[in-house]
């Protein structure tokens, strides 16, 4: 997998990263943002999370009010896109000027050179020595604002291809030389290979990096795509910094990608399990083939994609999960976790569902709610109470399942202990495959279903399938993706596209789709059933 996967981020990519015209314990100086072991820390020693996303500046600089409309859906981070010449430059004025308006929306600001994207494989990409002397060139806008600003040094800095000076000794050279000229900043620094680290380069030899910064005070920052289409790559991943004592953000990530179709909910919900930040890629303007990353279209912050609700509104998502930065007065008011819950019992069990019920957590102000995973971190659902109907599982399947409790400030407890229940056969098919769904997020008015898992449990190889399902009395479909879908009455039919209907012996594909319902419902869909 990984040598199919490092071939398809050879051509897809860097698509992702053009503007739409182109198809190509801390030793730190500083007294702002700065490292303690995997944490990272404000100047007053609060713990701070990134919750946000990417906005691209340097192609879109009249594209201004993106940032307050950013800090409207919750979040606490921008990811700001500035280049120093490989397209037209943000020069010292420019970059002051996103600094002020990151400050007046009262959001971090982490500021990446995207000129190093793809060096060694992508024609006019800069080195990291480059992209630290533009650093240099406009240090004027960045002196002081250490409280403010975290510089994320080059994009992508390597695509798949080997460089001189490899990774490791580029990256480490570039953050001595900013310390050298007296930068005392929070530095982010992006893996190799598309930022996805597939050969796992940023991830064994970070350790070097981070002592080659004199003032110890460097972020490692992965981009998970295609290659992150497991939990259990992405919990690898994840585990291997935690062992390390070094702190990792996912810098970019989206919900799916023409590499692969990475694993979004795991994402999520192991960055909210673990105190890690995550920027979701991007606000709006994307070009090349990937424009359904747009969170919002044409920057109007009342058109939010289905990317954009899951990743501002979902499950684990930012309005959820964001706390504002304590240097403009961020406070949480209940700092104090609920207990976590008891251990789910399951009853009723069938080939596509179960009922679940625990003990209820406690805290010391109110428990609102509580999150059903499938372990290591595949969210199934979400109750307001201390039980759930899990439906939509897939037949003749092991689950292990547990839940956190959520509180009124938004803080998350630990989990449950685990209950292990296997669904029935049968169910769900009756075609030769089976279709399993899962509730992603949902809301008073609405809701977001993915994946939808089609798999085909024929011994025999398929060139089409056809999933049907009943939408309840007052909903309404609003959109849907990787499926032809249409609508009679209260039946939805979905059928393949020309990209996944083949499908060999217990192979699988996936869709999804949005749906609005009256307000003040709790009920989806069911009764999903698949066929040729």
């Amino acid at each position: 997998m990984r040598t199919r996967l490092a071939a398809l981020a050879a051509v897809c990519l860097p698509l992702l990263f053009l503007p739409p015209l182109f198809l190509s314990g801390p030793a730190h100086a500083a007294t702002g943002i700065h490292v303690s072991g995997t944490k990272i820390l404000e100047a007053g020693g609060q713990e701070f999370v990134m919750r946000g996303t990417s906005h691209a500046h340097t192609w879109y600089p009249t594209q201004t009010k993106a940032f307050a409309d950013i800090k409207s859906l919750g979040a606490n981070t921008v990811r700001v896109v500035l280049s120093g010449g490989r397209w037209t430059a943000n020069g010292v004025s420019d970059v002051a000027d996103v600094v002020s308006r990151c400050k007046a929306n009262r959001l971090i600001c982490v500021l990446e050179n995207h000129d190093t994207t793809g060096y060694g494989e992508q024609s006019g990409a800069y080195t990291l020595d480059q992209a630290a002397d533009y650093w240099i060139s406009v240090k004027s806008a960045l002196a002081g604002q250490e409280n403010y600003i975290i510089v994320n040094i080059g994009n992508e800095p390597v695509g798949n291809n080997a460089v001189t000076p490899d990774w490791t000794t580029a990256t480490a050279n570039a953050v001595k030389k900013l310390r050298a000229n007296g930068f005392e900043h929070a530095l982010m620094v992006d893996a190799p290979s598309w930022g996805q680290d597939w050969q796992n380069v940023m991830r064994n030899t970070a350790r070097t990096v981070f002592d080659a910064d004199p003032s110890k005070n460097t972020i490692f920052s992965v981009h998970m795509y295609g290659v992150y289409d497991t939990a259990a790559e992405i919990t690898s991943y994840l585990d291997a910094f935690k062992t390390a004592g070094l702190p990792l953000v996912i810098g970019e990530f989206g919900f799916n990608h023409s590499d692969g179709d990475p694993d979004e909910d795991t994402i999520m919900a192991q960055s909210v399990n673990r105190g890690l930040g995550y920027l979701g890629w991007s606000w709006s303007g994307n070009g090349g083939g990937v424009e359904y990353l747009d969170q919002v279209t044409n920057f109007d912050v009342t058109q939010l994609t289905s990317w954009g609700q899951r990743l501002f509104n979902g499950a684990n998502g930012i309005a959820a999960t964001s706390r504002e930065a304590s240097v403009y007065g961020g406070t949480t008011t209940d700092p104090t976790p609920p207990s976590a819950p008891g251990t789910p019992v399951a009853s009723g069990v069938t080939s596509t569902g179960a009922t679940l019920n625990w003990t209820a957590a406690t805290d010391n102000v109110r428990v609102t709610g509580y999150d059903v995973y499938r372990a290591p971190g595949t969210l199934l659902g979400q109750s307001a109470t201390n039980s759930i109907t899990l439906t939509g599982l897939t037949p003749a399947t092991a689950y292990q399942v547990y839940v956190r409790a959520r509180d009124a400030a938004g803080n998350v407890s630990g989990q449950s202990g685990q209950v292990t229940f296997t669904t029935l056969t049968g169910g769900g098919g009756g075609g030769g495959c089976t279709a399993a769904a899962t509730v992603q997020s949902q809301w008073s008015s609405g809701y977001v279903v993915q994946p939808v898992t089609v798999t085909n449990t024929s011994g025999a190889a398929r060139t089409s399938w056809t999933v049907t399902f009943t939408l309840p009395a007052g909903h309404v479909l609003t959109g849907s993706w990787n499926a032809a879908v249409t609508v009679s009455g209260q039946t939805v039919t979905a059928r393949n596209l020309s990209y996944n209907g083949a499908l060999g012996p217990n192979a699988s594909t996936a869709f999804g789709f949005q749906a609005g319902r009256p307000n003040g419902q709790t009920t989806v869909p069911s009764g999903y059933t698949c066929a040729n």
